[in-house]
């Protein structure tokens, strides 16, 4: 259960409270229990990449998640979300390999703070999800933020989908609902 609570805070670790493209970057790659899900969420290689649409009340965008490189120092990922008239952000994090902790967040070159983790999941089950990158078996959760109560649904498949396993989330923000859908990936 402990292993399936990680990969799901993973999948659902975007978290877009306000409309500041550099909140959104770090909030999506920060929660200490995707920390522990990079690691476990299967066998990461370079090039591994998963493509997302990202809609936010009227605001329509990208991300795209990518495994730049493997070092002594762990696994870099790149993250790239693009909100339209509200920019564009880089994000940078760096995965200790045999932990799975977050060493570093950068975003726009700049090291960002690791928000701390308050998700509890309250249901999981088998479910089958289509998204525009096909259909696939999934495990759904909904994750309960314990600070604000606001509910997250998450559809995953982390032996399938790179990087996060993530196939569709919808999250709770001040300006409405936050969906990301995966559009494409490549698993090396």
């Amino acid at each position: 259960m402990k292993k399936l609570f990680c990969i799901l805070a993973l999948a659902i670790g975007f978290q877009a409270h306000a409309m500041d493209v550099a909140q959104v970057a770090v909030a999506v790659n920060s929660s200490p229990a995707m920390q522990v899900a990079r690691l476990l969420a299967l066998d990461w290689k370079v090039g591994d990449q998963a493509s997302y649409s990202l809609k936010m009340s009227m605001v329509n965008g990208t991300m795209l998640m990518n495994v730049r490189e493997i070092t002594a120092e762990g696994i870099w990922l790149d993250q790239d979300v693009d909100l339209g008239p509200f920019g564009k952000q880089e994000s940078d994090l760096l995965v200790d390999q045999e932990t799975g902790e977050v060493k570093k967040i950068l975003v726009n070159g700049q090291e960002q703070q690791i928000p701390e983790n308050n998700s509890e999941i309250v249901e999981a089950k088998d479910d089958r999800i289509t998204v525009p990158a096909g259909t696939f078996d999934c495990i759904y959760a909904k994750i309960k933020d314990t600070k604000t109560q606001e509910i997250t649904e998450a559809w995953i498949n982390p032996e399938l989908i790179p990087v996060s396993g993530m196939l569709k989330t919808i999250q709770p923000s001040q300006m409405g609902n936050v969906t990301l859908e995966l559009t494409s990936f490549v698993k090396n």
